[in-house]
């Protein structure tokens, strides 16, 4: 067998580990256009997509007055009308949806000015009425779960636990549409790479 001199086959790694790392860097730039483009997460109180795209005046303010700093700026490469409008990327920060700021109403909602976000009182039965960020979806195939571990991440950090989220055998997860708000908290805390649960925008 041929011996293979020790700083070439570093060179060769690292060149290896540049290239994979590139075209990840890349594939997440794409992906991320994408997913702006498809079925961007607005912020909580949203008017439909339609609406709420004529109505957002791109001011940022719902940005800059989130406490969790889980709101950003929709890329400009997304294109069309979707850029420079405010979304969420849960994987990065949930909306955690203001339970320990002071205040009565979503941070987010209060500061809008043009009325693309509606005003959200802080309160259980406001948020679970009129919050629509999303809906959260496990994959099964990827969930520690449903694959002979125990985890619970997601159900613990859900602030809607027993009622978005249910657990049964092995911790293993159940999302109930119905009430899941889409703030993010799961998908934000799943510890399973690629993440096992994740928050897809209704169509509106």
């Amino acid at each position: 067998m041929e011996k293979v001199d020790r700083r070439q086959f570093v060179k060769q790694s690292t060149a290896i580990g540049v290239t994979l790392g590139s075209g990840a860097y890349v594939s997440g730039l794409l992906g991320s256009a994408s997913t702006a483009q498809a079925s961007p997460l607005r912020p909580p109180g949203a008017l439909s997509e339609e609406d709420f795209l004529s109505t957002c005046i791109r001011c940022m303010r719902c940005v800059d007055a989130c406490p969790n700093r889980a709101l950003i700026s929709t890329p400009s490469h997304a294109g069309g009308a979707q850029a420079c409008t405010p979304m969420m990327q849960p994987r990065k920060a949930a909306c955690m949806l203001c339970l320990s700021e002071e205040g009565d109403y979503l941070k987010c909602t209060e500061v809008c000015p043009s009325g693309a976000l509606r005003l959200i009182k802080k309160t259980k039965a406001d948020i679970k009425e009129r919050v629509s960020i999303g809906v959260a979806e496990i994959d099964f195939d990827l969930c520690y779960s449903y694959n002979n571990w125990s985890c619970g991440a997601c159900f613990r950090a859900c602030p809607l636990a027993g009622e978005a989220m249910t657990v049964g055998m092995w911790e293993r997860p159940t999302i109930h549409p119905e009430a899941c708000v889409g703030c993010g908290c799961c998908e934000r805390s799943c510890i399973r790479y690629p993440h096992a649960i994740r928050v897809k925008a209704v169509a509106s």
